[in-house]
């Protein structure tokens, strides 16, 4: 394995944990044992474990925008971008534990702040276009604000993810953001817009 390819499999092992048990509980012996290296071969990448969780974050930031970026271009409409979007959250939700978040929020505040960043410009952005182009589909509110409701849109989705909100004991993240999605969604659409709503809900059951 060239020497490139140790450090994304380090990094790969290493989100695979984070995902499923939060990063504070998981130590480095841990993840060097899941990647099946050695603990110093981890250290002749990442001076420490603070280095690793940024990279891992970074990476799977870039691989958001990509994943965004794609349904933007596959979508038939803004409505259908949404429903993509749906289906990529829940994807990653299978194997999420909202320990993530928090665990970044208090132990990691240099790289949380990043992942804030990254909400409040690049997710804020892709949202606005979504519905500036849904008015022009004549499929949102044509008397919505746009940047109001990005922003809206986004405490959304990461309000599902707040144990002080929702208990994760009670409700699966899935189901959470399956109701906060058709809740907003149907909120900000258009008469048209709820048809089609409608229509793709209709078909996402059918093939479930």
């Amino acid at each position: 394995m060239c020497f490139m390819k140790i450090k994304d499999h380090i990094q790969n092992e290493a989100i695979g944990l984070f995902f499923r048990h939060g990063i504070r509980s998981i130590t480095m012996d841990e993840i060097a044992s899941q990647a099946g290296v050695s603990k110093k071969t981890i250290y002749q990448w990442f001076v420490d474990k603070d280095e690793l969780v940024e990279a891992v974050i970074n990476k799977e930031l870039k691989k958001d925008e990509q994943e965004c970026h794609q349904c933007r271009k596959e979508a038939k409409n803004a409505i259908h971008e949404c429903f993509l979007a749906l289906d990529m959250v829940q994807d990653m939700l299978k194997t999420m534990n909202p320990l993530i978040i928090y665990d970044l929020q208090r132990y990691y505040p240099r790289v949380y702040k990043k992942f804030k960043d990254h909400k409040n410009t690049f997710m804020v952005n892709i949202k606005k276009d979504n519905l500036i182009r849904g008015i022009k589909e004549d499929l949102y509110r044509s008397d919505i604000q746009a940047d109001i409701v990005a922003r809206a849109a986004l405490e959304n989705v990461f309000m599902g993810f707040d144990p002080d909100v929702f208990s994760h004991n009670k409700y699966s993240l899935n189901v959470i953001q399956q109701e906060l999605f058709y809740f907003f969604l149907y909120g900000i659409a258009s008469t048209k817009g709820h048809k089609m709503i409608y229509e793709y809900r209709k078909q996402r059951l059918k093939n479930k």
